[in-house]
């Protein structure tokens, strides 16, 4: 297949769309330098609320109905079998790594073997994360029709509003922990930092890709979903029922729903 879309303003456009999420994930981790202590739980709760929300929207919108919309033609009423597939592996990748490394709690991390654990967990967690944004650029640059530059763009938002409560959930703990402040907001950054590169590679890789791409959408969509549903929502009501939680997913559900469906 050719790319669609030659001109540098289309590189430029996936640059910027594959450095989003990063950018969220470090504007999240600056907490950390602004300040002087941590979130507190209400706070915490309702960046976890509107993140998964977020990202439930974001999984939905931008990835699973274009999986299901590009194999229709081909497929009629059988076009969900690649869609259930790829999500099926993508949850199935999550909780395989789940199992290899155990999950450290931001609490749990007054020791340095902690908070290298917690890195590697999170760092780990952001790879389907950048890699959907890939697919999604990747899809655009080689003209899917079921891919927009909007709706590409707002999947980019989207990961980006999820990864600033995840920065700051990262970076504040490790300074109250006894790091310092530089040192947090560096390690908050770095676990954002394979989004970008996964990112790339997956649009490096476009040509191989592209008819695998169903897959890949629902792929990175299950492994979104894994994510929300076994670490944010669980967080949301970790102190007992929250209607400010509730409310704040809802809101961040139909904002994204808006931004795609208005966008896209």
């Amino acid at each position: 297949m050719k790319l669609v879309f030659g001109s540098d303003m289309m590189y430029f456009e996936a640059l910027r769309g594959i450095m989003i999420p990063f950018i969220g994930t470090t504007l999240g981790s600056s907490c950390v330098l602004l300040m002087k202590k941590v979130l507190s739980r209400n706070i915490e709760r309702l960046l976890m609320g509107a993140a998964a929300g977020v990202m439930t929207a974001a999984s939905i919108w931008s990835l699973l109905l274009p999986a299901i919309s590009q194999c229709e033609a081909g497929m009629g009423q059988l076009a969900f079998i690649p869609p259930a597939a790829g999500f099926a592996l993508g949850i199935l990748f999550l909780m395989l790594i789940d199992r290899l490394i155990p999950q450290i709690k931001t609490e749990d991390c007054a020791d340095g073997s902690g908070r290298t654990m917690m890195m590697l967990a999170v760092t780990l967690h952001n790879i389907p994360e950048g890699m959907a944004v890939g697919v999604v650029y990747a899809g655009l640059l080689y003209g899917s029709s079921d891919i927009t530059e909007a709706a590409a763009l707002t999947l980019a938002v989207g990961i980006a509003i999820q990864n600033f409560p995840e920065g700051a959930i990262i970076s504040m703990p490790l300074h109250a922990s006894g790091m310092s402040r530089a040192r947090s907001f560096a390690f908050g950054t770095l676990s954002g930092i394979v989004e970008p590169i996964g990112a790339a590679v997956t649009v490096a890789a476009a040509g191989l890709i592209i008819p695998a791409m169903p897959y890949l959408l629902s792929f990175a969509a299950g492994a979104m979903i894994y994510v929300t549903v076994s670490e944010l929502i669980p967080e949301i009501y970790a102190d007992g029922s929250s209607e400010a939680g509730t409310a704040a997913y809802s809101a961040g559900f139909l904002l994204m729903m808006i931004l795609d469906v208005a966008l896209g």
